[in-house]
C-alpha cells in the first residue's frame, strides 16, 4: 500500500525503491524480502501468518473436490454451473482489483491461486459434462457417424458427373469523484488507479456472493449434497476467516488511519466475511440433507425384513 514516498511496492507486492533498513525499521528480514511487505510488530506477524494459513487453506480446499468427482463422476450434477462461473469471475476481479487498488500482498498472491484453482475445477466440470452427454448420446452419435460416411461415400461416387457445375457455397457470417471523501472524515483520498482497484473489488465481492445461491439452490433441488466434497466448503470457511482477520490485523501504514485502512479493504472484507456467512448455511444444507439420506438408507434395508 503507497504512502507518502517512504515505502512503496511495485507490482504484486514487491518494494520498487529503497531497503529495509531506510523503509522497514525494525520490520522481519523474510517478511520484507519474501513478500514485499513491513511487518515490525506482532500484530503484523500475526497478520502476515494468518495470510499465509488462508492461501494454505484455498490451496487444499479444492483437491478433497477433485477427488470425491473423480470417485462419485456426478460432478456435472451435483455442483452448479453458475457457482463455478461466479466464482471464477469473483476470483479474476479479485486478482485485478487487487493489483490496481495495491492491496497487501498476501491478498494478491491469494487471487493469483484463486484462478488457476476455479479454472482446473471448471475444466473437471465440462469434463464429465461432456463425459454424460456422449454417454446419453452415444447412439445418436452412431447413427450420425454413419450417415456421415453414407454421405461422403455417395457424394464422392457422384463427383465424375458433376462436369462444370459448382455449388455456391456461403460468403461469410454476419455476424476521483465518486468516493472522494471530506478532510473532516481523516481518510486518505483514492486514485484512480485506486477507484479502479476498488470498483473491480466491489464487483468481485458482489460476484462473490452471488455464487453461492445457485449451489444452494441446487442442493435444495436436489435434496442432496452428494458429489459435492463438504471438505471444499469447510477449508474455503476456514480460509475466508483467517484471510479477513489477516487484513483486520493489519496495521494501517503511515499517516493512515484505521477507518481509512478498512474503507480501503471494504470489498474484500465483504467479500471473504460475506461468502463465509453463506458458506455456513451450505454447511446446514450438508447437516440436514446427510439425516435425509441416513433415514432413506436405513428405509430401505428395512424393507426386505418386514416383507419377510
Amino acid at each position: 500500500m503507497l504512502t507518502d514516498g517512504v515505502l512503496s511496492r511495485g507490482a504484486f507486492g514487491f518494494t520498487a525503491q529503497g531497503n529495509m533498513t531506510s523503509m522497514c525499521p525494525n520490520g522481519s528480514e523474510w517478511v520484507w524480502n519474501g513478500l514485499g511487505e513491513c511487518a515490525q510488530d506482532a500484530r503484523d506477524m500475526s497478520s502476515v501468518y494468518l495470510g499465509l494459513f488462508s492461501i494454505l487453506c484455498f490451496m487444499v480446499s479444492s483437491v478433497p473436490q477433485y477427488i470425491s468427482s473423480c470417485k462419485t463422476g456426478n460432478m456435472d450434477s451435483a455442483i452448479s454451473i453458475w457457482f463455478l462461473l461466479l466464482w471464477l469471475g469473483g476470483d479474476m476481479c479479485n486478482l485485478v482489483g487487487s493489483f490496481l487498488a495495491d492491496q497487501l500482498p498476501l491478498q494478491t498472491y491469494t487471487a493469483i491461486y484463486y484462478v488457476f484453482a476455479d479454472v482446473v475445477m471448471l475444466s473437471m466440470y465440462f469434463y464429465y459434462k461432456i463425459g454424460h452427454k456422449m454417454a446419453e448420446n452415444r447412439r445418436v452419435l452412431h447413427v450420425l457417424g454413419l450417415a456421415c460416411v453414407f454421405g461422403c461415400t455417395t457424394g464422392l461416387a457422384r463427383l465424375p458427373g458433376l462436369g462444370s457445375q459448382q455449388e455456391m457455397s456461403p460468403s461469410g457470417f454476419t455476424s476521483r469523484t465518486l468516493l472522494q471523501t471530506s478532510e473532516v472524515s481523516n481518510i486518505q483520498s483514492f486514485t484512480p488507479k485506486e477507484i479502479i482497484g476498488f470498483s473491480i473489488g466491489s464487483v468481485s465481492s458482489v460476484l462473490y456472493l452471488f455464487s453461492r445461491l445457485p449451489q444452494m439452490y441446487t442442493n435444495f433441488k436436489r435434496k442432496s449434497t452428494e458429489g459435492v466434497s463438504y471438505f471444499l466448503f469447510a477449508l474455503v470457511i476456514l480460509g475466508n476467516t483467517t484471510y479477513g482477520l489477516s487484513v483486520l490485523l493489519k496495521n494501517p501504514d503511515r499517516d493512515q488511519g484505521e477507518s481509512s485502512y478498512l474503507i480501503h479493504h471494504l470489498p474484500w472484507l465483504i467479500g471473504s466475511l460475506g461468502t463465509l456467512t453463506l458458506d455456513l448455511v451450505i454447511s446446514f444444507q450438508f447437516l440436514i440433507y446427510r439425516k435425509a439420506t441416513v433415514e432413506v438408507g436405513a428405509n430401505h434395508e428395512t424393507a426386505p425384513l418386514l416383507g419377510s
